[in-house]
């Protein structure tokens, strides 16, 4: 069956693995965060940016660990009728000769059949990051 609900993960599954992306992130490991992507997978962050592929993926979750990236939900990991999920998160961060950043997101994942993330989306523009408030 091609494209048919048996094709698809189920919901469990892909916000399972969403809220494996934010533990993985607030754990600081990267190797994690890779192995939920399938080997084809790509990511646009920001949307409107180039592709990151594989290499590149690995290479950016490296430098989230290296800035100290910590995620936080705005609220529940949302499913979908189709092979998609989406969060919505405020993510901090401190690049090099920085303060301490933040990046109020919505990421949206498309997933295999395996469960396996398959495109990130991550939206935020210009007007959506900014320095961090002290905690």
């Amino acid at each position: 069956m091609s494209g048919g609900q048996a094709d698809m993960p189920s919901q469990s599954i892909m916000k399972a693995a969403m809220q494996a992306y934010v533990d993985r992130t607030n754990a600081g490991d990267a190797e994690g965060l890779i192995a939920l992507f399938a080997p084809d997978a790509y990511m646009e962050d920001p949307v409107g940016t180039p592709l990151k592929y594989r290499d590149e993926m690995a290479a950016f979750f490296r430098d989230g660990v290296i800035y100290g990236a910590h995620i936080v939900l705005d609220g529940p990991i949302r499913g979908s009728h189709a092979n998609e999920a989406a969060m919505s998160f405020e993510v901090r961060f401190t690049p090099p000769n920085s303060p301490r950043m933040l990046i109020r997101s919505l990421d949206v994942c498309t997933f295999n059949q395996d469960g396996l993330i398959t495109s990130l989306r991550a939206f935020w523009g210009p007007d959506d990051i900014c320095e961090a408030p002290t905690e």
